[in-house]
Order: C-alpha cells, then sequence, then structure tokens
C-alpha cells in the first residue's frame, strides 16, 4: 500500500472513531432534550381529548393555543443564540430546561383560554433557541461524512418522543381522577417534571466546545478542530464580521421556506393526528396513542435510513423532495380509505414519509453557510420555520370549523407536501449554480 493509501486509511479510521465517541457521548444526550421537548410542546394534542371539553374551548381556539407556541420561539431564537454564545453550552441549556420545565408543570394548574395561550408562549420563548443553539453546537462536532447522520439523531428524537409520549400520554388520561386532579392535568403534571432534572444534567456532563472533550484523546481533539468547520476556532461563531450573510443568500432564503413547509406539514400533523384518530375510529385515549405511536416510529426508522442513504450518495435535495411530496398524498390517501388496515398502513407510510425529511435538509445550510454565518442563518431559518407552526395548527382548527370535516386540513398538508418539493427543485438549481461559480 503506497503511503497516501495509508494516510487515506488512517484519517478514515480516525473519522470513524471520533464520529462514534461524538455520537454516544454528545448525540444522544442532546436528542434526550429534544425528545423531552417535544413532549412538552406537543403532549396539547392529547390534552385536548378532555382538556377542550372540559375548559369549553372551539377548536379554533385550540387551534389557536397549539400554534401560539411558536410565538415565543419566534421572539426568543435570535437572543437565545446570544445568549448561547455568551454563557456556553452548560449554563444556557441548564437555564433553558429549568424554566421550560416550571411552565411545562404550570399547565397543569390553567383555568382558562388565556392561560393556556400564556404558558405556551412562554414554553416556546423558553425553548425557542434550543434546536438552534444544539443544531449549531453539534455542527462543531460533525465531519462532513457524518453530519447527516450526527444531525439525524436529535432530529428523530422527535419521532421517537411521539412514540413514547403519545401511548404514555393516552394512558396519564385514562387514569381517574389521579391525585384528585383531571388527568389531562395529571398528564401535564408528569410530563414536565423530567425537564427539570434535565437542567442539572446539563451542568454536570456537558463540555462547552471540542477543545475541552476530555474523552477524546489530544490527537482527536486536534483531528476533530482540522475537520470541522468552525470547530477549530471556537471564536469564529462570535465574529460579527460576515455574520448576517446568510440574510443575502438566495440559497438562504430558499432553505427558510423549505423549512417552513417541513415543519408545517409536521406540526400539524402532530398537534391534531390524535383527535383525527380518535374521531375515525371511536377510539380510547390509550388506544388512540398507540395508534398515533405507529407512524410516529416508522419517522423515525425512516429518518435515519434517509439520512444515512444521503450521507453515502453526498444528495441532500432530493431526499428532502420526494419524501415531503410521498407523505402528503400518503395522508390523504389515509383519510379517504378511512378506518381499518389499507388506511392505518397509509398513516404510517404517509407519517413516515412526512417526517423523515428533516435531518437530509439541515445537511444543505449546515454545509453552506460559513462558520461565521452559521449562527445567524440556523436562527433565520428556524424563525422563518416557527411561523409555520404558529399559522397551521391555527389554520387547520379553522379548516375544521368551518367544513366540519378532517378533510380540508388534510388537503392543507397535501398543498404545503407539494410547495415544498418544487422549492426543493429551485434549491437544487441554486446549488448547481453555486457549484459551476465555486
Amino acid at each position: 500500500m503506497t503511503a497516501t493509501g495509508t494516510a487515506a486509511g488512517s484519517a478514515k479510521d480516525m473519522e470513524q472513531i471520533v464520529g462514534g465517541r461524538v455520537l454516544w457521548r454528545l448525540v444522544l444526550p442532546c436528542a434526550l432534550y429534544i425528545l423531552v421537548g417535544a413532549i412538552d410542546r406537543t403532549n396539547v394534542g392529547f390534552a385536548a381529548l378532555h382538556m377542550n371539553a372540559e375548559l369549553g374551548l372551539s377548536s379554533s381556539q385550540y387551534g389557536f393555543g397549539a400554534g401560539v407556541l411558536f410565538v415565543g420561539y419566534v421572539l426568543a431564537k435570535y437572543p437565545s443564540v446570544l445568549v448561547y454564545e455568551a454563557l456556553g453550552l452548560r449554563k444556557w441549556l441548564a437555564l433553558i430546561s429549568f424554566v421550560w420545565g416550571l411552565a411545562a408543570c404550570a399547565m397543569a394548574a390553567i383555568q382558562t383560554d388565556w392561560h393556556l395561550y400564556a404558558l405556551r408562549v412562554l414554553i416556546g420563548f423558553a425553548e425557542g433557541g434550543l434546536s438552534s443553539g444544539l443544531m449549531i453546537y453539534l455542527s462543531h462536532w460533525a465531519t462532513e461524512r457524518w453530519r447527516a447522520t450526527i444531525l439525524a439523531i436529535p432530529i428523530m428524537s422527535i419521532s421517537v418522543a411521539q412514540v413514547i409520549g403519545a401511548p404514555l400520554s393516552g394512558v396519564l388520561l385514562d387514569l381517574d381522577q389521579p391525585l384528585g386532579m383531571s388527568s389531562w392535568r395529571f398528564m401535564f403534571l408528569v410530563e414536565g417534571l423530567p425537564a427539570l432534572g434535565l437542567a442539572l444534567f446539563a451542568l454536570l456532563y456537558f463540555v462547552d466546545r471540542p477543545t475541552e472533550a476530555r474523552w477524546l484523546s489530544p490527537d482527536q481533539r486536534t483531528w476533530l478542530a482540522a475537520n470541522t468547520r468552525g470547530a477549530a476556532d471556537p471564536k469564529a461563531q462570535q465574529s460579527r464580521e460576515g455574520r448576517w450573510d446568510a440574510l443575502k443568500s438566495p440559497v438562504g432564503w430558499t432553505c427558510a421556506a423549505i423549512w417552513f413547509c417541513i415543519l408545517a406539514s409536521n406540526y400539524g400533523i402532530i398537534f391534531w393526528l390524535p383527535q383525527i384518530v380518535s374521531g375515525m375510529a371511536g377510539l380510547t385515549p390509550t388506544q388512540t396513542g398507540l395508534v398515533v405511536a405507529l407512524p410516529n416510529f416508522a419517522t423515525a426508522i425512516g429518518l435515519v435510513l434517509n439520512a444515512r442513504h444521503s450521507d453515502k450518495t453526498g444528495e441532500r435535495v432530493l431526499h428532502v423532495a420526494i419524501p415531503a411530496l410521498a407523505g402528503g398524498i400518503g395522508l390523504v390517501v389515509a383519510y379517504l380509505v378511512g378506518p381499518g388496515l389499507p388506511g392505518l398502513a397509509m398513516l404510517i407510510i404517509g407519517g413516515a414519509c412526512t417526517g423523515c425529511t428533516v435531518a437530509a435538509f439541515w445537511a444543505i445550510p449546515t454545509k453552506l453557510l460559513p462558520p461565521q454565518a452559521l449562527a445567524m442563518g440556523v436562527v433565520m431559518i428556524n424563525m422563518v420555520g416557527s411561523f409555520a407552526g404558529a399559522t397551521v395548527p391555527a389554520a387547520m382548527g379553522w379548516l375544521r370549523d368551518q367544513s366540519g370535516s378532517f378533510l380540508p386540513p388534510t388537503l392543507l398538508l397535501l398543498g404545503i407536501a407539494t410547495v415544498c418539493a418544487t422549492l426543493c427543485l429551485v434549491a437544487r438549481r441554486q446549488l448547481r449554480q453555486l457549484d459551476a461559480t465555486a
């Protein structure tokens, strides 16, 4: 073997070793925060099975309450990343977890629709920078060949949250006056407590940057710094020079529009699927939870497989466009087929395709944006996406009230998926133009 071949083999071995350690030591713990946060954001979909009647909420009021969380998201995105840069990951993550945990537990005490709106905004504000900050943090540890896979695991935890959270929420809702309170209130309390424990865990476990990772050897830290964008110079992200370049990039704005569509489809499903399933089949909350878990379980598998194939081929855009369109079609077919095995199969396929686009998407902007523009670019994309969460669940509630059926809201999701696929083709052309001028 030549010296060049030996060096290439050594580099590949180093990448495999370091990537594996990063995966186990950082990516999975980060995924835990995304998982618990996703449960606390979306368990309102199950609470609605009892909460709406007890509080006298209409579909429109519930849809607004579900989506208003993302107003807090938008308001907190950029300030939260500034706090992340100032404090480092450990203190920042502990602060976020503590505030969102308190607000999530307080959901057990709401009495009016305005209490619901206020606490949902507070949860959104607390969690507003969570996904952005963790994406920026993990991008410092991800080499190109590991990028989509490393980013896929925390994102996959959103689907896993539904696999765990949906049955758990259903079981908790079927309890008879636990601790003398309504079962949906008890559900909020039980599912909000883990975030408080995660606040302490953040302080004790994480390191702020690769140079502090004592679980890597000096050679491995040096290699990681040399092969990961932004990791060699931890101050690069804090530089103001070039920070706003993402706002000038057509590709950046196209990515933001695609992310809007992805989140619109996903949150439309998450916030309304329990009611759709319960209404179609007349199931108990526990049975509804089990059914809702199935498409999310398929999503978790599909997300990892799609990300790994994207890493293997190096192709990113079509790994978003094709599943997005297939997901929208699958959901409409599932609704039209109705209860039964064929409808359930299409629901699983539609949910899996809709959810598996996320990791392949994030491999695009984190690759294209330079280190100094990465933070602002991620914030911009997430802020645009947050408007999807703030508007689409409410729009689906309005369509439900106006039509008396879930068919128009489901058709809305298909339309959004079609727009997403079209935007992906635009992004593909823009990427080719950038490559040609590089």
